[in-house]
């Protein structure tokens, strides 16, 4: 079985949630600013721990951070104040921090979370507000895929399955913002 295969139940559950379908559907641009920031504190530890043990050098265009935040900073209107930080968030870089020397680890959560910008993020790009800099890439994106999928193998299924888990929060605990 792939790697795909093995996490599939777990990328669809993500899949499902209803914040998922306020992405698709249309989002207000102070709600999307609030995942963006969110989304930025996740990509910017995680993209800075893999860059520490070297998986992303020779890749580097597969960077989201610096972008996201800069889709964030295009929409963000309340600039006396942040957006909320969400608990999962914080959960979740406290565990990368755990894990930071674990190379396949953290090549588990690039794949989940840059494979989905590089497949799934290319249809939310045309729906969300602003110029979407997170889903434009320097490279083709074909050959970025290819990239990962080279670095991947079986036996990272379940640092794979822990990431949806934590993406699956991250779009549940937006979904309860609005409540």
């Amino acid at each position: 079985m792939s790697l795909k295969e093995l996490t599939w139940k777990y990328h669809k559950n993500a899949e499902r949630q209803a914040f998922v379908e306020e992405l698709l559907s249309g989002i207000s641009e102070a709600r999307y600013a609030t995942y963006l920031f969110n989304l930025h504190l996740t990509y910017d530890v995680l993209e800075t721990l893999a860059m520490s043990v070297g998986l992303l050098d020779a890749i580097p265009e597969l960077c989201r951070a610096s972008r996201i935040y800069q889709d964030y900073q295009e929409l963000w209107q309340a600039n006396d104040r942040q957006p909320v930080s969400l608990k999962c968030v914080w959960n979740y870089t406290d565990y990368l921090q755990s894990i930071q020397h674990d190379r396949d680890g953290l090549m588990a959560h690039i794949y989940v979370r840059h494979m989905g910008d590089l497949s799934g993020g290319q249809l939310i790009a045309s729906r969300v507000p602003g110029k979407g800099l997170m889903y434009q890439f320097d490279r083709p994106i074909p050959e970025l895929k290819a990239y990962i999928r080279d670095q991947l193998h079986d036996g990272m299924a379940d640092e794979a399955k822990l990431c949806f888990k934590y993406s699956t929060r991250l779009f549940q605990e937006m979904s309860e913002l609005s409540r």
